[in-house]
């Protein structure tokens, strides 16, 4: 869904911009003020990558673990290692597979670490105009429809950063 996110300069204009745009035809998914103060910032997934990062370890971890579990099953089969031999030949079959599925919960993490987002840039842009003291308007609209830029080009926005555009 098409987002953009408007700089602005102080808190007046982005409660005017986002009660403006409310106000139009245009049918808004969010249309949201982030101050430059608090914490609300972290809240909103688009803008917050931690917040991106879990997400992303949580959908890994879905399909990493099961893969994980069966891998240690066929691990402990394939091998004559017998590590875990005193819990007999089932339990240690299933500590072996207990163990490949840790192993897909640690991989989830390590790759959700390791793959960027593809809204860094831009995320960090608005983070640091935040930082700066700028207010920033969150304005995501449905698949196909523009947000109305007439309104926003009216607001006289520093800037006006496109986040997942599709």
């Amino acid at each position: 869904m098409p987002v953009c996110v408007v700089v602005l300069s102080d808190q007046a204009a982005a409660e005017g911009l986002t009660q403006q745009l409310r106000d139009t035809d245009v049918p808004l998914l969010m249309c949201q003020a982030i101050p430059p103060e608090g914490d609300v910032i972290d809240s909103v997934a688009l803008l917050s990558p931690n917040l991106t990062r879990q997400r992303r370890q949580k959908a890994m971890a879905r399909w990493l673990m099961p893969f994980g579990f069966l891998a240690g099953v066929t691990f402990t089969k394939i091998t004559n290692l017998t590590t875990f031999a005193a819990f007999g030949p089932w339990g240690e079959t299933l500590i072996g597979g207990l163990m490949g599925m840790g192993s897909g919960l640690m991989g989830s993490y390590a790759a959700a670490a390791s793959v960027d987002s593809d809204n860094e840039a831009g995320v960090r842009i608005l983070r640091n105009r935040r930082d700066e003291g700028s207010w920033l308007v969150l304005v995501e609209t449905p698949n196909g429809i523009e947000a109305p830029w007439q309104v926003v080009q009216r607001s006289r926005p520093q800037q006006v950063v496109r986040l997942n555009d599709l």
